[in-house]
């Protein structure tokens, strides 16, 4: 399995714009990299834990801090 990490940015985005940005990032990421994700839309919380509950990807960690928040995505 890879560790390899990408970074992706969507503060300022809104719905659907973040989930959207994730999808395409992940696709181009190989099976057990990570993608860290910053956002500030407040309906990402429960988004990408659905997200990665329809998709079968893992939500490996999500945190709050200062109205940005972050969530790390492992590719299945």
């Amino acid at each position: 399995m890879s560790e390899s990490t990408r970074s992706l940015d969507v503060k300022g985005l809104s719905c659907p714009l973040p989930i959207l940005r994730a999808k395409k990032a992940l696709s181009e990421m190989a099976s057990g990299e990570t993608l860290s994700i910053e956002a500030t839309d407040r309906g990402a919380w429960d988004d990408f834990e659905y997200f990665c509950q329809s998709t079968g990807h893992t939500l490996e960690d999500r945190t709050e801090a200062e109205g940005v928040f972050c969530f790390r995505i492992r590719v299945r």
